[in-house]
């Protein structure tokens, strides 16, 4: 009678336990239960993504530019007034006489001014403009791109191992040696 009472007594506990765990461990719906296990993790792989960037740099630099400006000569009486010193010397010269020498001075002078008028208005409408060759500093720029690579990591395949069978999947961290699986017990129904 004592065996039969420590048999009551072990059965009453190990219900008590069982009881007590399946509320700790498992999910009851409807004819289904769910209890959580632990897995065997046989391999991990991370996986990664490669992430590209293009980034626009501006680039400047300073360059001298050549300008040519254009200028005009100013009207100069020097022609006119040497026309005229040497007209009124070759007249001085030509005259006969103190009289013919004054009148031969005045209008020497008179043609050498009109001559070198001409002259000087001559080499001016072929060489009346010129330009003036200036530089000065130019900022100039321009965009390049540069592209960035970038890898980043996005989770782990996952491989394990679970009653002899082996399961695959996709995790956010790495989960170690083992991870927690959740088992669905259903009946099967014909």
């Amino acid at each position: 009678m004592i065996q039969f009472t420590q048999l009551k007594t072990k059965a009453s506990l190990l219900g008590s336990v069982a009881l007590a765990l399946s509320f700790f461990n498992t999910e009851v719906t409807a004819g289904e239960e769910r209890f959580f296990d632990v897995a065997r993790v046989t391999q991990v792989t991370p996986v990664y993504t490669t992430v590209t960037r293009d980034i626009p740099e501006r680039e400047c630099w300073v360059e001298q530019v050549r300008e040519e400006v254009p200028q005009r000569r100013r009207n100069s009486a020097t022609s006119t007034i040497v026309g005229g010193i040497v007209g009124g010397a070759i007249g001085n010269a030509v005259g006969a006489g103190s009289e013919n020498k004054k009148v031969g001075a005045v209008v020497g002078s008179l043609l050498g001014m009109s001559v070198g008028n001409d002259i000087a208005r001559h080499h001016r409408r072929h060489q009346d403009h010129y330009s003036e060759v200036r530089y000065r500093d130019v900022e100039r720029c321009e965009v390049k791109h540069r592209v960035e690579s970038e890898r980043r990591l996005v989770g782990y395949d996952v491989d394990y191992r679970y009653r002899g069978q082996h399961y695959s999947t996709q995790m956010d961290r790495h989960p170690g040696k083992q991870i927690r699986v959740a088992v669905d017990v259903r009946p099967v129904r014909n």
